[in-house]
């Protein structure tokens, strides 16, 4: 079997080696073992094996060794760290009505963030251009010894063939199917570049830096303009076969013809408690004198939209109560199916709709503990996600993070020291 990289004493390792070596960087950058001894006592690895992979993952520069650590009786063993600061991340989270970018760091911090309102169905060509611009106003802010640029990851409101990084027949995103949004990128940036749907990551950034820490089996649910969902089995995001798991706005709840889906069809759940559903009802009710609250805000010249229903339900209005109990309900009534299908031990509930009160999250609560199974909610928690508008864009973070690291990956920069001007490493070698 040929070698792929040396040692840093100048040995080659071999493939079968590269097992070994990202236990270690694992165990490291997780924060699970922080000295030698204690990367030998979680992988079951020799001390020699141990030394050597750390060897080289400092010249390598991902690790970097600190003060002394505690002693069990023996000479103190070396902290050790993994550089978060080795290299830096841009990362996109593009909504259906805004644009959010950020710079993070190798541990899936972010270190800027910037949001603008935007249209998705502006189109491919416009929209990029758009995040272009904004990636190239935080670059240029940033200092000359800042870390450099490794990787971009990018979500979108639509499903993701995640091998390809294209979008497919995605609803709200007309002119995106099959656009190459990784291979633009990575061209004009000169890195890797990864791309998936918007609620993927932000059930990734849960799960890996958020409340769902430690969690097995999670659903992240975003209500937003459209409805979508994030599944997070056996602590791995699951994708599905072409990458659209969890469209639940799609699921059809009612048999009413009067409503067209963005999709095409009628009866989705999306159609009814979204966003953009909210915002048309709510339009309905101030126009015919249902909701006073809102007829007031219309007759003043301002637009209806979702946030302003869950605004006047805060204020007692009778309608707006009316329709976000509804909208509740039937995204409850689908989430109790999932629950006793996917049987989750936690469910976030995130997105602009559903930060824009209690009532909503109430009422999903109780329609989900109604209508599921007792076994299926016995230790369910539901809650609101904690990190709203960031969870995105962090899950970007994590997801470039986790494919550069990975054995396949790895093997393809780490050479070289960084990934920058290796955006083939996306398609990486088979290694045996």
């Amino acid at each position: 079997m040929g070698a792929l990289m040396a040692e840093p004493d100048g040995q080659p390792l071999l493939a079968e080696q590269l097992d070994t070596l990202v236990t270690v960087l694992d165990l490291a950058r997780s924060g699970t073992a922080r000295t030698r001894p204690e990367i030998i006592r979680h992988s079951g690895l020799g001390r020699t094996v141990v030394t050597q992979r750390v060897a080289h993952l400092i010249d390598a520069g991902l690790l970097e060794e600190g003060t002394l650590g505690p002693s069990n009786g023996g000479r103190a063993p070396r902290q050790l760290h993994f550089r978060a600061n080795a290299g830096h991340l841009l990362v996109a989270e593009l909504g259906a009505t805004s644009i959010s970018v950020g710079i993070a760091d190798l541990a899936g911090q972010l270190v800027a963030q910037q949001e603008e309102p935007w249209t998705i169905a502006s189109g491919a060509e416009a929209t990029l251009t758009e995040v272009e611009r904004m990636f190239d106003t935080m670059l240029d802010t940033r200092n000359p010894n800042d870390p450099q640029i490794w990787g971009i990851g990018v979500g979108v409101p639509g499903p993701v063939e995640f091998a390809t990084g294209r979008p497919v027949a995605p609803p709200i995103m007309p002119g995106w199917d099959g656009y190459q949004v990784r291979d633009r990128l990575a061209e004009r940036y000169d890195v890797p570049v990864w791309v998936d749907n918007e609620v993927n990551l932000m059930a990734l950034g849960e799960f890996r830096g958020g409340l769902a820490r430690g969690e097995r089996d999670l659903v992240y649910l975003k209500i937003g303009t459209g409805i979508g969902a994030g599944l997070i089995s056996a602590g791995q995001l699951h994708r599905g076969n072409k990458g659209c798991a969890g469209d639940v706005g799609h699921v059809a709840i009612l048999d009413d013809a009067s409503v067209i889906c963005r999709c095409g069809n009628i009866g989705c759940l999306e159609a009814f408690a979204g966003g953009a559903a909210l915002a048309r009802d709510g339009l309905a009710a101030a126009t015919d004198g249902r909701s006073p609250y809102l007829a007031r805000l219309l007759t003043k010249g301002h637009s209806i939209e979702a946030r302003d229903v869950a605004k006047a339900a805060t204020h007692g209005d009778l309608a707006s109560v009316e329709l976000l109990t509804r909208s509740g309900r039937l995204v409850g009534e689908m989430l109790a199916t999932l629950v006793n299908f996917f049987n989750p031990s936690l469910v976030l509930v995130g997105g602009g709709v559903a930060g824009a009160g209690d009532l909503l999250l109430a009422t999903i609560k109780q329609t989900v503990y109604r209508r599921s199974l007792p076994l299926a909610t016995r230790d369910l928690r539901i809650a609101r996600s904690p990190l709203d508008d960031r969870a995105g864009l962090m899950g970007a973070a994590f997801m470039v993070i986790d494919e550069l690291m990975s054995r396949e990956r790895l093997t393809a920069w780490i050479g070289h020291k960084s990934p920058i001007g290796r955006s083939d490493v996306v398609h990486p070698v088979p290694v045996q």
